[in-house]
C-alpha cells in the first residue's frame, strides 16, 4: 500500500519539470517576437477554423490505430478500442512527460492488458515509426525539390541554430539509421540469419575474461533461452515484411495518415490572417516542422516546434508575428485533442500513467516442490 501512495506521489513530478522546461522552451523560441503585436494577432484569428482541424487531427489518430491494429494482427489480433485506448495513452504521455516514453508505454499497457509479448508489441511501435519515418522522409525530398531553402535564414532555439545546413543534416542522419534499422529487421526475417544473431549474442558472455570458465559457461547457458524468445517475439512483430501487400497497405495507411496532418494544418493557416500560403507550401511547413523536432526537446515539443515553424514559414515569406501565432495555436490545436482523448483514455481503462511508462517487474519464479 505505501509503494502504492510513493507511486502516486512521484508521478507529478516528471510532469511538473516538463511544464517548466517547456515554459523556458517557449520563452527562448518567442523572445525575438513583439509579445504585442503576437497578442494582438491572436486576436485576429478565425477560430471557428480550429474544429474541423482538431477533427482531422482525431480521424488522422483512428487511422493510426487501424494501422497498428493490422501490423499486431500476425502477433496478437485486438479489438480496434483495445488498440485505440493504449496509442491514445502513449501519444498523450509523450506530450506530457519527458524522453518520450509513450513508446515504451505501448508494449507495457498490451503486455498488462492483453497478454501481448513486450518484445513483440515494442517491434509493432518500432514499425510504425519506420513508415512514419519512411513517408516523412520521401516528402521531404520532395520539399527539397518544391522550395529553395535559403542558407541566411536562421532560428536560434535553445543553443541550436536552425538552419538549412541543419535540416539537411538531421533528415539525412534520419535516413541513414532508417535504411540501417531495416536492414538488420530484414535480417531477422530470416530464419538462418536470427538464429546466427542469437548464436553470436548468447555467447557474448565468453568475452568476460575476468570471469571464470565454468562462471562465462552458466551466464551463456543462463542468458540464451529468454534471449532467443525475446529475438524470436520481436521478429514476429515485423512479421509483415515478408508480404508485399500488407507493405503496401500499410504504406498507403501511413500516407493517408499524414495527407490528414498536413490538412490540419491547412485548416488552421485558413483561420490565421496572412498565412498566404496554400496546400503544397502548407505541407512543406509541416514536414520541415517534423524533422526539427527530431532533435532532443521538452515533452509536447514546445518552444522547438514553433521555432521550427517559423523557420519553415519564413521560406514562404511570413512574417515573425504571423508565423509566431500560426505555429502557437497549431501546436495547441495538434495537442489538445491528444492530452485530452489520452487522459480519457487512462481514466476509462485505470490506467497510471506513471506505471504505464515502465514495464512491470518479474515475479520471482515458483519454488520446486519438494
Amino acid at each position: 500500500m505505501r509503494q502504492k501512495k510513493a507511486a502516486r506521489r512521484k508521478w507529478p513530478a516528471p510532469l511538473l519539470l516538463g511544464l517548466i522546461f517547456s515554459g523556458a522552451a517557449l520563452y527562448l523560441a518567442f523572445r525575438n517576437v513583439p509579445l504585442a503585436d503576437l497578442r494582438d494577432y491572436l486576436g485576429t484569428i478565425d477560430f471557428r477554423w480550429l474544429a474541423p482541424a482538431a477533427a482531422t487531427i482525431i480521424a488522422a489518430f483512428f487511422l493510426r490505430v487501424v494501422r497498428w491494429r493490422f501490423i499486431l494482427k500476425s502477433v496478437h489480433p485486438i479489438g480496434f478500442w483495445a488498440a485505440f485506448h493504449p496509442l491514445m495513452i502513449a501519444f498523450m504521455m509523450n506530450c506530457i512527460l519527458p524522453g518520450r516514453v509513450g513508446e515504451l508505454a505501448r508494449p507495457v499497457l498490451l503486455k498488462k492488458e492483453k497478454d501481448v509479448p513486450f518484445a513483440s508489441g515494442l517491434a509493432t511501435v518500432a514499425a510504425e515509426r519506420l513508415f512514419d519515418m519512411g513517408l516523412l522522409l520521401m516528402l521531404f525530398l520532395i520539399t527539397v525539390q518544391m522550395i529553395s531553402i535559403e542558407a541566411d535564414v536562421v532560428v536560434s532555439f535553445g543553443g541550436y541554430e536552425l538552419n538549412a545546413d541543419l535540416l539537411k543534416s538531421i533528415a539525412g542522419g534520419s535516413a541513414r539509421i532508417g535504411l540501417l534499422l531495416v536492414a538488420g529487421l530484414t535480417l531477422l526475417q530470416i530464419p538462418k540469419t536470427r538464429r546466427f544473431f542469437q548464436k553470436v549474442l548468447s555467447n557474448l558472455p565468453h568475452l568476460l575474461v575476468f570471469l571464470n570458465r565454468s562462471r562465462r559457461r552458466h551466464l551463456s547457458q543462463t542468458i540464451r533461452r529468454p534471449l532467443n524468445r525475446w529475438i524470436d517475439r520481436f521478429a514476429a512483430g515485423f512479421d509483415l515484411v515478408r508480404s508485399p501487400v500488407k507493405l503496401m497497405y500499410c504504406l498507403l495507411l501511413s500516407a493517408l495518415i499524414w495527407f490528414l496532418a498536413a490538412f490540419a494544418y491547412y485548416l488552421v493557416a485558413l483561420g490565421c490572417p496572412g498565412m498566404t500560403v496554400d496546400f503544397a507550401d502548407i505541407t512543406a511547413v509541416m514536414v520541415i516542422t517534423c524533422v526539427f523536432i527530431a532533435l532532443p526537446s521538452v515533452p509536447g515539443y514546445w518552444g522547438l516546434w514553433e521555432a521550427g515553424g517559423m523557420f519553415a514559414l519564413a521560406l514562404f515569406g511570413i512574417s515573425a508575428e504571423t508565423a509566431a501565432g500560426y505555429t502557437l495555436v497549431n501546436h495547441a490545436i495538434q495537442i489538445l485533442p491528444v492530452v485530452v482523448i489520452g487522459l480519457i483514455s487512462a481514466g476509462l481503462t485505470g490506467v497510471s500513467i506513471w506505471k504505464a511508462s515502465a514495464p512491470e517487474k518479474p515475479s520471482p519464479p515458483d519454488r520446486p516442490k519438494r
